[in-house]
Parts: structure tokens; sequence; C-alpha cells
């Protein structure tokens, strides 16, 4: 490209001196050479035929002077004519100075010529006429003198020597000296008058001619010639020269011209070829376009392929260190060698590459030792490399040759940038649905996880009822049997299942509404011993359960159903994964993280942790299975539903912990919890009996129900605490009971289900009696904001199903103080009641956001 630039810029110097010479060949001061011979020449003629007018004019035979004022002014336009051509600078103008000044002094003789010729032939004329009357005389000496004075005037008028003006000067004495006759007295003065006066005219006119003839030199005009010719015969020799010049640089104009042209058909060649690449890479990333991202591949060879026989490599190929993957082509014979791309991938990142990040090798040298080194292992002679740039280091576009050739030229990096980025950009866009397609399978995983929650849900509503029921009608036979006898000890056996099964299923409902669960300090031992007890009772006898280093002071906020869900479902895991006798570890510790440390697919921050070990010696898992564990619904057994291990990665990720996996085949499998520790030192057990007072015995509940089977069971329960339950089915019933006035109610319970428009009774029950502080039982409080509750006079909130510990509470903290513990009050019942509801309402205010 620049010596095209620089054979086209001598070939406009060269075309501008070629129009130089070719002015200057032509001579063009040759005209002016030629107006001024022309002007000199006319000089000449006009001034001879000027003096050609005087002696005319002299001879008297011109009657005027005109033409010989047009012979002067044709004098005069001459000389202009010859100094104009000349120019101010000429040689010869000096000389045309010379001219004009003796064109000057022949006019002023031709001006003393008229006046003096005008006299002259006024007197000739008078002379002549008077001579000839004198001559016809009868006075023959007057005859005879006229005679001889005619004769000597004509002589003079001939020669004006002095001998003839003494001549002419004799013959007028004597023609003055005779006797004039009377009649001839006056003719004889006048011819004395006329005879002197041309006796010294004629004398004079000859002097003004004979000055004038003189200043007619042809030395001044052959001076001016000379110096013209010699002018033009010098710009005529540097005509030649200057033609000369033309013809050579004519020449060199041709070479110039060829080799431009060569230049321009290689230019056009090369233009061609880059249309050419440029249709081959608009034609591969349209065939990117149309294609799937599962034919990427394909697609990938076949643009490699196209490229490499554009550019006669003999190999091509693009590597990706992320993901690593590498697509090549290669020409038949000319095989890649093993493990080619990786040393391929590092030494295109180590080179320096320039701003387009674009390497060309070719005919490697001794000081190309590192390249020599790397790529001659690979076999190659010539490499082209496109590498990316930018953020994104992690791929190359790379052309081999096994022979010393220049793959493509300087003229296609740009084009070479563009094949890689649209290979490039069909990767991405390949990785991308591909990725799309992980997220969609993922969305229709979480739509179906959704599907199920919600039926989970609706299956955990009714089966709450049954569990009410069984924890309800448990609750009201451990009061009547001793706790130490065997029936009490199955009942409490049973008291406990069915708070479990109550939890799970506040568990289930919570999973089915994507709600945040209820938080307490839990402790780990505790979780884990019950978790263990129940394992023992239900693992195949040929495994054997180990829990150690069991220690009180890992504990940690969460929801203790939910933990120990999670160390069900690893053991029940590692059982399943066990096909000969075994034990299946448990083991807790306490570790410090003093920096964030990377879990799995989370990072933990520093602090404290509590990690829960479960361990198994079963048949482990292989990598691939380990990055999959935890998709749902991925499972390596027949009869399993892949919820399980999804299930425990949520649970634990929503404490804000992590979980690690460790396993091989063949040697078994250790799951590991990092759980946040709370450091709390007491942690109140959930179990913990509330004492209803005996001032609180035989008080009042109103309760209300809109189911008549399930108010008879929540009578039995406060009335197991030591209340007076009077139940309510209708919402009408209740109020009338209120303000009638005829039945005295120190609290109500009223029952409410998402849905049901309970909570309409409790505003009911609340209007009628607005001191009656209500306590409102619901399974859940989705549906509800602590304005409504307020509005409706809910002073408390229990969970459904009722647990009589928790009603217990409730109930105390919502009866009226006794006497005795109205001593440091001094307000009235309505003022204990407002204290009542403002203790209350910020205990509704959290349930509500829990």
């Amino acid at each position: 490209m620049k010596a095209s630039y620089y054979t086209s810029g001598v070939v406009l110097v060269l075309l501008g001196a070629l129009t130089w010479l070719l002015m200057s060949g032509l001579n063009l001061n040759s005209a002016r050479y030629d107006q001024e011979m022309r002007a000199l020449d006319d000089f000449l003629r006009f001034e001879r035929g000027l003096h050609r007018e005087v002696l005319t004019a002299r001879a008297g035979l011109s009657r005027n002077y005109d033409a010989l004022v047009r012979m002067s002014g044709a004098v005069e336009d001459a000389l202009q004519r010859l100094r104009t051509a000349a120019g101010p600078n000429a040689p010869e103008i000096r000389p045309i100075q010379k001219l004009e000044a003796r064109a000057e002094r022949e006019f002023g003789l031709i001006e003393q010529f008229k006046t003096k010729n005008a006299l002259l032939q006024n007197s000739v004329a008078y002379f002549g006429l008077l001579t000839a009357r004198l001559v016809a005389s009868d006075n023959k000496p007057v005859a005879g003198a006229a005679t001889r004075l005619a004769g000597a005037m004509l002589l003079l008028t001939i020669d004006t020597s002095p001998t003839a003006m003494d001549d002419v000067q004799d013959r007028l004495n004597e023609l003055s000296t005779i006797q004039w006759p009377a009649g001839d007295h006056d003719a004889i003065v006048a011819i004395l008058a006329h005879g002197g006066m041309l006796r010294k005219l004629l004398p004079d006119i000859n002097t003004l001619l004979r000055a004038l003839v003189s200043e007619a030199d042809n030395r001044q005009q052959d001076v001016v010639r000379a110096l013209i010719v010699k002018r033009q015969l010098a710009a005529r020799a540097s005509a030649r020269t200057y033609r000369v010049w033309l013809y050579a640089t004519s020449l060199l104009l041709v070479v110039f011209l060829v080799i431009l042209g060569l230049q321009l058909r290689k230019r056009a060649v090369a233009l061609e070829r880059q249309a050419a690449f440029e249709r081959t890479i608009t034609d591969i990333s349209m065939g990117f376009i149309s294609s799937q991202h599962h034919e990427l591949t394909a697609s990938v060879e076949r643009a490699l392929r196209r490229l490499a026989e554009f550019i006669d490599a003999d190999r091509a190929y693009f590597v990706l260190a992320e993901p690593a993957h590498a697509y090549q082509w290669t020409r038949k014979g000319a095989e890649f060698p093993k493990n080619w791309s990786a040393p391929m991938l590092d030494h295109a990142f180590r080179i320096d590459a320039g701003k387009d990040g674009i390497i060309r090798t070719s005919g490697f040298t001794p000081t190309h030792a590192p390249e020599r080194d790397v790529l001659a292992a690979c076999g190659l002679q010539s490499w082209l490399c496109v590498r990316s740039v930018g953020k994104r280091a992690d791929a190359i576009l790379g052309f081999d040759g096994l022979n010393a050739r220049s793959l493509g030229c300087r003229d296609d990096r740009a084009l070479f940038r563009m094949a890689f980025d649209a290979i490039a950009n069909a990767v991405d866009r390949a990785l991308l649905e591909q990725e799309k397609e992980k997220l969609e399978a993922s969305l229709q995983r979480a739509e179906r996880m959704e599907t199920i929650g919600t039926f989970a849900s609706g299956i955990a509503h009714n089966f709450n009822n049954i569990v009410a029921a069984i924890h309800g009608y448990t609750e009201i036979a451990e009061t009547r049997v001793a706790l130490g006898k065997d029936p009490g000890k199955s009942l409490m056996e049973i008291h406990r299942a069915s708070e479990r099964a109550r939890e799970l299923v506040e568990q289930i409902l919570r999973f089915g509404r994507r709600g945040e669960g209820k938080r307490q300090t839990v402790s780990v031992k505790a979780v884990v011993c019950e978790a263990a007890s129940l394992l023992r009772a239900s693992l195949p006898r040929h495994i054997s359960l180990s829990v150690t280093d069991l220690s009180d002071t890992a504990v940690l906020s969460g929801e203790a159903a939910q933990l120990q869900q999670v160390i069900l479902n690893l053991c029940n895991n590692a059982a399943q994964a066990m096909t000969a006798p075994g034990t299946i570890g448990i083991r807790i510790a306490a570790e410090e993280l003093t920096q964030a440390r990377q879990i799995a697919r989370k990072w933990l921050p520093p602090g404290r942790f509590t990690t829960v070990e479960i361990s198994d010696p079963g048949k482990g898992m292989d990598q691939a299975t380990m990055e999959r564990i935890f998709e749902p619904f991925f499972t390596t057994r027949s009869d399993g539903n892949g919820l399980g291990l999804a299930t425990v990665r949520e649970i634990v990720e929503d404490h804000r912990g992590a979980v690690e996996v460790q396993s091989a085949l063949g040697v078994g499998t250790r799951f590991t919890l990092w759980l946040p520790s709370t450091g709390a030192p007491h942690v109140i057990a959930p179990s913990a009996q509330h004492a209803v007072s005996d001032a609180d015995f035989g008080k009042t509940v109103l309760v209300l129900d809109l189911d008549p089977e399930r108010l008879l069971r929540h009578e039995e329960i406060v009335a197991a605490l030591g209340f007076e339950p009077i139940g309510f089915t209708t919402c009408q019933d209740a109020e009338e009971a209120c303000r009638s006035g005829k039945m005295h109610f120190d609290a109500a319970l009223v029952f409410h289900e998402a849905g049901n428009a309970a909570l309409k009774g409790a505003a009911v029950v609340h209007s009628a009696a607005p001191q009656l502080p209500i306590i409102l039982a619901t399974a859940s409080t989705r549906d509800l904001d602590a304005s409504q509750l307020a509005s409706s006079g809910v002073a408390e909130l229990v969970r459904y199903p009722l647990t009589s510990t928790e009603l217990a509470n409730a109930l105390s903290r919502c009866l009226p103080p006794s006497p005795s513990e109205l001593v440091w009050l001094s307000r009235d019942h309505r003022a204990c009641r407002s204290q009542l509801m403002t203790t209350a309402k910020p205990q509704i205010t959290a349930a509500i956001q829990k």
C-alpha cells in the first residue's frame, strides 16, 4: 500500500514536470519576438515614409500635411508596440529608448520644416508669378534683370551653396538698382521681398532636410534587431533543450505508469481476494445464524475448512480455554500431534500480538527460539493466530502451515478479526442457548416443585385436621393417666409423634407458600439426638449409627424440624448406599473461619460455624454423579424421586449455610453441613410447660369454631387446662351471648383457617364485647396483617393444631390479673385492658412478619 502511494506521488510529480517542460518547450516567447520584429520593421517603414512625405512637401507635390501627420502617428505606434513587446527588463530596451529619442528629434525637425516650408511654398508661388510678369515687361533692362534673377533663384533651389546665394543676392541688387517703370514698381518691390525670403528659407530648409536625413541612422535599428534575434535564438535553443527533457520525462512517466498499472492490478487482485474473503466470512456468519446449537461443531469445522482453504493453510482450529474445547480441521496427512491445544493456547497469550491481537510468523530463525521450540513441536513452519482481546482472554483462532509460506496478507488482518468474532459469537451463542436450555429445565423443575408444593399444601391442610385430633385427644388422655405407668409413657410418645407431625405439616405448608419459617435458637445436639432415635428404629439391621463429639454449645438460629429433616434425608441416603454391614457416622464440631471461604457453590463469611459430618462406607460416587446430585428429580435409584438432596441443600442454604460433599467410587461418601452458630448461652426447650395459676381455674372462655366436631375437641382441651369452655358454631350466637349479659366471659378463643371468614367472627365478638381479650388460632398468617388483627380485637396468636402449652401461655397473658396483682395499678378495668392490648400488639406484629 505504501509503495503504491509512493508510485502515485512520483507519477503526479512527473506529470507536473511534463506540463512545465511542455509549456517551456513550446517557446511561447517566439510570438513576442515576432511582434518586436514586426514593430521594428514598421518603425523603419514608417520612418522612411515620413522622410518621403517631407521630400514630397519640399518639392511642392503635397498640397497638405495630412499624410505627414499619419506617418508621424504610425511611427509613434510602432515604437509603442516595440516597447510593449520587449518588456520593461529586456536587453534591447535601451536601444529602443534611443530610437524613441531619435523619433522625437525627427518630429521636432519636421515641425520646423512644416513652418518654413509653408512660407517657402508661398514665396515661391508669388515669386514665380511676379517674375513671369516682369520677364514679359516691355522694359528690357527690367525684363533682363528679372530673367537673370529667376535663373539664379532656380539655381538656388537646386544648390544652396554660398556662391548660389551670392549670385541671387547680386541679381536682387541688380534689379533693385534698375530704373523701375511706373507700372512695375509694386511688382519689383514684391519680387525683391519674396526673393530675399527665398534666399533665406531655401538654405534653412535644405539644412533641416539634411539634418532629418542624417537622423535616419540604421545602426540603432540594427542593434535592436540584433538583440531581438539573439534572444530569439536563445529561446529556440532553450526550447530544444526542454523538448529533450520533455522526451526523457515522458519516458520516465511511461515507466512509472506501467509500474502504477501493475500495482493497481495487484491491488485490484487483492481487493477481489478481500471481497471473496468477506463473502466467505459473510457466508460463514449466515451459516452460524441459521444453524442450531447442536450443529455448532459441524458448522465451526466447515467454517475452519473454508478459511483454511482460502488462505492455503494445512490446519485450522478454534480453541477455547473455558470451557476447554477445541474445534479443528486438517488436510489429509497434516494431523495434529497429541495434547497440542493447551500449549498452543498458552503460547498464543505469552507473546506480544499488538493491539489487534494477531500473530503472524513465517520462516523461523534462531532469534525466534521460543517460538521455534513451541511451534516446531507441532511441525509448523508458518503460523497465523488471532486471539481474543480485551478482558476476554480465553480463545484463539489459528492457522498452521507445514512449509515456509506466509498465510494471508497484511490487508486481511481486519478480516481475520471478523472471522474470529464470527466464530466466537457463534460459540458464545451456542453456550448461551445451552445455558438457556438448562435454565428452562430448571424453570420446569421449579414449576414442578411449585406444583408439588401446592399439592402438598392441599394435602397438609387436610392432614392438619387429623393431626389436630390426635394431638388434642392425646393431651386430654395425658391429663387422666398417670405419667409413670406404661399407658402414660405410650401417650407421651404419641404426644411427641403428634408434635413432630404438626411441625412436619407446618413445614409442608411453608414449602407450599414459599415463605420464611419461624426461626428460634436450636440445639444441634437435641436435633441430632432426636433424629438418631428415629433412625435407629428405622434403619436396617446390618447398619448401625454412631454419634460422636456431641456438644451442648453447638447452637444456631433455625427450624429444628427442617434441620432434623436434613439429617434424616442424608442418613437414609447413606443407608441406601450401603449394601454391606457398616456404620453411619455423625460428628458435630465447631469451626472458626478467619476469612471468607468457598464451600461448594457458596462463599461463607468469616465467623463461627457448626459442622455436622455424616459419613458412610458405601459404594461412593463418581465426579459426574457428584455434579448432579443436588438437581431436583435427579436420582440413581429406580425407586427414588430426586428430591431428598435438593431439599437438603435448599434448607441448609436457607439457614445461610453450605453443603460440602466428598466421595469416591468404592471408598464412601461424606456430607459436611456448615451452619452459622449464634453463640447463644441458653436454649429454651420448646416443650417447657406453663403452669396455670390457681386464680385462673374456673374462668370462662368463649370458644368459636365453625366446625362442630372440632369444637368439642377444642372444648375438652380448654377444660383440661382448668377453664370453663362455652362453645359456639355461629358468629350470631356468639354475638348474642356477649351482648345479652347472661353469661360472663373472661377470654375468647376464635379459630381461623386461611380463606374463610372466621376473622370476621372475631371482629363481631370484639364489637359485642370490646374489653374481651381474643385469642386467634390459625394454621397460617399469610393472608393476615397486624392492622386487621388489631381492628378485630385479637390480642394473641396461637398455632393450629392447638397445644396445651401454647394455649395455656396465651390464656395466662390475656386473662385480667387477680386482685392481688392489681395492687400496683391505680387504673380501672379499662386501663388494664388497654395495657394488655398494648403488650400483645408487638407480639402480633412479630408473628405476622414471621
